[in-house]
């Protein structure tokens, strides 16, 4: 199943200079893996489709259930230098919420919002 991210966990960011920090947490630790093997740097990047220029480093630390994106390029030159309107680390790390993620059927219980993934049952 393709989930959006924010079911699975949520963000933490900030910015300096053309530099966006974005801390992904995992609501559950049972999520952990799954967000290791598809929150990639190079994923990221593709998801962010040239507004973020990179480069990007990952730390993992998968004990905490967190995944640290340092992404370069991000902010048009940085905050007070690019004439981006609302170009700073809170929104794309929004936007970032909207990143798919495949997840199996069985994490569907652990994750955030699980009853906006079904489909409505039908009246009788």
């Amino acid at each position: 199943m393709l989930v959006d991210l924010r079911h699975l966990a949520h963000l933490r960011t900030g910015d300096k200079g053309n530099t966006i920090n974005i801390a992904v947490i995992a609501y559950h630790p049972e999520l952990v893996q799954r967000l290791i093997a598809e929150v990639t740097v190079d994923a990221v990047l593709a998801f962010y489709n040239g507004a973020v220029t990179g480069p990007g480093r990952r730390f993992v630390v998968p004990s905490l259930g967190v995944i640290n994106l340092v992404l370069d390029g991000a902010l048009g030159g940085g905050v007070s230098r690019t004439l981006r309107l609302d170009q700073f680390g809170k929104s794309l790390g929004a936007a970032l919420l909207g990143f798919k993620v495949e997840v199996d059927d069985a994490l569907v219980p652990l994750m955030r919002g699980q009853h906006l993934l079904r489909a409505p049952s039908q009246p009788t």
